[in-house]
């Protein structure tokens, strides 16, 4: 099996997810500066998670360039990804909503954990099928960012109650970290060609 429809069904669940979180941001009714400052929480956690689903597309994206084919456990893995991400809107709108508070701030950090673990799966799922002399694996390589996200993903947890500032300092240092261009996967094609 092919993965354009897989590519296309994810896309579109990635599009859809961004939809639902812009639609969660609330215009003031009053028309001055000063009344944006009740809902800059919301739109800065809206800014956080639209990084973050824009970097799970663009990965998957280029991910998925590499996959001959599409095997079950391929669609069951991706299925799994979609999953955690659906659930960004609603951390986000909560985290958001009562201005990082706390518990709002750790329940993100472990959807971003097990989102980060799902696309761990779905990768070792497509090398799997693929042959472990696969393109992508080739590409990846030692993966650094994918190993250490969950790991500073687990620390943001570990502090989330006591100092959330971290918490949200290493959200925003992953985003940054994955923002970074990474063109192992596309080096990787021009090396095939």
């Amino acid at each position: 099996m092919r993965s354009d429809r897989i590519e296309a069904f994810s896309d579109g669940v990635i599009a859809i997810l961004i939809t639902i979180m812009v639609l969660e941001l609330r215009v003031p009714h009053e028309v001055s500066f000063k009344s944006l400052a009740p809902v800059l929480p919301v739109f800065l956690s809206y800014v956080l998670s639209f990084v973050y689903l824009g970097i799970y597309w663009n990965n998957h994206h280029h991910m998925f360039v590499t996959c001959e084919r599409v095997t079950g456990p391929i669609l069951w893995a991706n299925l799994h990804l979609l999953f955690w991400l659906s659930l960004v809107p609603f951390t986000t709108g909560w985290m958001g909503e009562n201005h990082f508070a706390p518990a709002p701030t750790a329940l993100y950090g472990l959807v971003l954990l097990m989102a980060a673990i799902a696309y761990f799966i779905l990768q070792r799922r497509i090398i799997a099928s693929q042959g472990e002399g696969s393109l992508l694996k080739r590409a990846i390589g030692g993966d650094w960012k994918g190993k250490l996200s969950p790991i500073l993903y687990l620390v943001a947890l570990a502090v989330a109650f006591r100092w959330r500032w971290i918490s949200e300092g290493i959200y925003v240092l992953v985003a940054l970290i994955w923002l970074v261009p990474d063109r192992r996967i596309e080096r990787a094609l021009i090396d095939r060609s």
